[in-house]
């Protein structure tokens, strides 16, 4: 098991940094909007790597931001190769991370249950 340490982590922030200011700074794709890079996982070989993203944005808008991140996956493969210097560059592959959204839910929920006992506990 690696440790927290390992290469394949540290090269793994790494591209989740560049990759969040290349989105930020450079893509001009008007699909994607405001979105946060939540992680990202290197196959061992380095061949591929999962993106994981999040957005504000409401879920009929979610298809436009996948299209436009599949389809600057190229440019920003490209640029990331210009900023990081490893030998093999991995495909990019953007996931919507669906824990941010479970998270907030599971959030309202235990604040509901809370709401709840108070008001019985009051009675």
């Amino acid at each position: 098991m690696p440790n927290d340490f390992s290469r394949s982590s540290r090269v793994a922030g790494q591209i989740q940094r560049e990759l969040a200011e290349l989105i930020r700074l450079e893509l001009k794709d008007p699909r994607v909007g405001l979105i946060t890079l939540t992680g990202v996982d290197l196959t061992p070989d380095y061949a591929h790597a999962k993106v994981y993203y999040t957005t504000l944005a409401p879920v009929a808008e979610r298809q436009a931001i996948e299209t436009g991140l599949r389809r600057a996956s190229g440019f920003l493969r490209r640029e990331l190769g210009r900023r990081v210097r490893i030998h093999t560059l991995p495909e990019l592959h953007f996931v919507f991370d669906v824990s941010v959204e479970q998270g907030d839910r599971l959030s309202r929920l235990i604040d509901e249950a809370v709401a709840a006992d108070r008001k019985h506990g009051a009675e």
